[in-house]
């Protein structure tokens, strides 16, 4: 027995339980959600562990959670007899935020409430929840299967630390107090009471009871509140959709309703049922190494796990729901399930049906379209490359900005822009970037604007490494326009006299340009698919482009050297400058200035700027 001590709070706990108090005061009944659906957590993991291990039930196995209300002393008080927590368990637990990423979360909220308290309820905030409506919070638990007098109290006013005892508790579980503050009466009213379970937990399938007592004969009873019944067992057509967005609340501990979501049973070769939901807004840690995702698992209507990221690939690990299988076996662990045929099978519906649900959404309801494109478009990008089998569906599901946008949140589907191909286009064209600005400005689309074709523009970091496995849509081949390509020849070769003759007579300036270069280039030539820029620089179609060479670097990998070909606008007055000049020696600035502006257009740096900006300084005052 290790007896009483005080202990601090760790400082991110400090942080989080202020930030709480006043960001979510204006939605303060969630507690009464909260602390249910933990105790709800706290019964299915006691059903899990006692497949293996009956004694756990310690001769009681109906499992509840109850909620009773006393007046006098001004407490709210919700037993559950579910796993219960050790000594150090409750530390854990209470005392601790194990979550990667929390000190930087916590650090990103400033001061608008509204903000905060939508971001706060991504966070999950569980049983600190209860210090919204409590100045004091007593627990009182035992873990199953422990002795009596392995019991631990624990109790705080939420500031600054808390008090954890050794207690002696008859029967396992947890119960928790609150000592609610002045003004919280709303909260000792039992219909009141009852309303808000009725509101939050009828989906739970644990039966949720409420203290009732006989003034008469001074008795008291248990009423169950709540239906108690597994929401995804339930025919759907009795299922509403406020029941179905606080279900989600619930699995996903989200304050908004989902986007959509979607409740299947199948049966035949394989029987399960399936209840999956797209989340409104991104959760805060998804890009977070350690963030947990993947699909609630239920065996039989007994719960398994959570997180079994192995029924959903990682491009849709913004996922949230459940799987309730009645084919995998109920002593399933990760290790099995990862090399399961059933998990495999299984994991191949569950994402059509996902693929399936956005594409409904953006046919349904352009505008909920885009916001879950905003917030996931990104995680999406990753499937042409994880997912070869489902690539031309997700590819339908993709939306990019173009040359036709009138910003870079304006975007078309692959669909749209095909519809939209002019005559005697062969190929879907786009360029990549660092930014939408440097791609809608980008000189390799002047040709474009000329001929009125549309071009995807390409800035996230995640698309050049996407488009090196989306090679075509509909039938038609995807094309970069900083590529070299007979189609792009084929547009900007209007053949004429007056052009014949202009590139004869320039020969001779081409192989000065060739002679001066060298090895630098690739090769040098003359183009028309530019209208007001010198010079451009392109590669060749199986050459390393400029933006995947970026990524190797911003990997930290060596990157095999970018050979451009340098091609050169013989309409231009610079470029026929250079060519009249036959000081060698000014005639070599010239070139040097020209390849810097194309080199510079393109990768938006150079290895010697200052030099740069020296010659071009010292040919305008030549």
């Amino acid at each position: 027995m290790k007896g009483q001590e005080t202990r601090g709070f760790q400082s991110e706990v400090k942080q989080l339980l202020h930030l709480m108090i006043h960001s979510l005061y204006s939605n303060k009944e969630i507690f009464l959600r909260e602390l249910i659906s933990n105790a709800s957590d706290a019964a299915d993991k006691l059903r899990f562990r006692a497949l293996s291990t009956p004694d756990l039930y310690e001769g009681d196995g109906e499992l509840r959670v109850r909620v009773s209300v006393d007046k006098e002393n001004r407490t709210l008080t919700l037993s559950d007899n579910g796993i219960g927590m050790r000594r150090d368990e409750v530390i854990e637990n209470l005392g601790t935020i194990a979550k990667s990423g929390t000190k930087a979360f916590l650090e990103s909220l400033g001061s608008d409430q509204a903000k905060d308290s939508q971001l706060i309820g991504q966070f999950g905030v569980g049983f600190y929840s209860a210090f919204i409506v409590a100045d004091k919070v007593t627990v009182r638990t035992r873990a199953a299967g422990a002795a009596p007098e392995e019991g631990v109290f624990w109790e705080s006013a939420g500031e600054g630390e808390y008090t954890i005892d050794d207690l002696t508790k008859a029967d396992r579980g947890s119960e928790i107090t609150l000592h609610l503050r002045e003004g919280e009466d709303e909260f000792l009213d039992s219909w009141r009471v009852r309303n808000i379970i009725s509101k939050y937990s009828d989906h739970i399938a644990l039966p949720v009871e409420i203290e009732t007592k006989d003034e008469e004969s001074d008795t008291t009873s248990w009423e169950k509140i709540n239906k108690a019944q597994a929401l995804w067992t339930r025919n759907k057509a009795e299922v509403s959709d406020e029941e179905y967005n606080e279900f989600y609340k619930h699995i996903a501990h989200d304050f908004s309703d989902p986007l959509a979501w979607s409740h299947n049973r199948v049966e035949g070769k394989q029987e399960y049922t399936s209840l999956l939901y797209i989340p409104a807004r991104a959760p805060w840690d998804m890009w977070n190494r350690d963030h947990k995702h993947g699909l609630e698992l239920y065996v039989q209507r007994v719960f398994i796990m959570d997180d079994a990221e192995q029924f959903m690939p990682n491009y849709l690990r913004f996922v949230r729901g459940l799987i309730d299988s009645n084919d995998l076996p109920l002593n399933v662990s990760r290790e099995i399930l990862q090399d399961n045929r059933i998990t495999q099978n299984l994991r191949s519906a569950l994402t059509k049906r996902v693929l399936q649900m956005l594409d409904k959404l953006a046919k349904d309801d352009a505008e909920k379209y885009q916001q879950f494109w905003s917030e996931f478009g990104l995680v999406l990008k990753e499937g042409p490359a994880e997912d070869h089998a489902n690539q031309q569906a997700i590819a339908r599901l993709l939306r990019f900005a173009t040359t036709s946008s009138e910003g870079a949140t304006q975007t078309v589907s692959l669909e749209e822009y095909v519809s939209r191909m002019v005559e005697g286009q062969e190929k879907i064209y786009y360029i990549t970037a660092d930014s939408y600005a440097a791609a809608k400005s980008s000189p390799h689309l002047e040709l474009f604007r000329k001929k009125g074709i549309e071009v995807l523009l390409l800035s996230d970091r995640i698309d050049e490494w996407m488009m090196s496995y989306l090679t075509e849509f509909d039938g038609k081949a995807f094309q970069s326009v900083s590529k070299a390509d007979e189609t792009l020849d084929k547009l900007a070769d209007e053949e004429n006299e007056a052009q014949k003759e202009a590139e004869k007579a320039l020969e001779p300036f081409v192989d000065r340009v060739k002679s001066l270069l060298g090895e630098r280039v690739k090769e040098v030539r003359l183009t028309h698919r530019l209208t007001d820029t010198p010079a451009i620089v392109t590669t060749d179609a199986n050459e390393m482009s400029t933006q995947m060479a970026k990524l190797f670097a911003a990997a930290g990998q060596a990157a095999p050297e970018v050979k451009y070909i340098f091609e050169l606008n013989p309409d231009h007055a610079l470029v026929q400058r250079a060519a009249d000049t036959q000081d060698e020696a000014r005639f070599a600035e010239w070139v040097e200035l020209l390849l810097d502006q194309a080199l510079f257009a393109e990768r938006g740096t150079l290895e010697d700027p200052n030099q740069f900006i020296r010659r071009m300084n010292q040919l305008l005052l030549a």
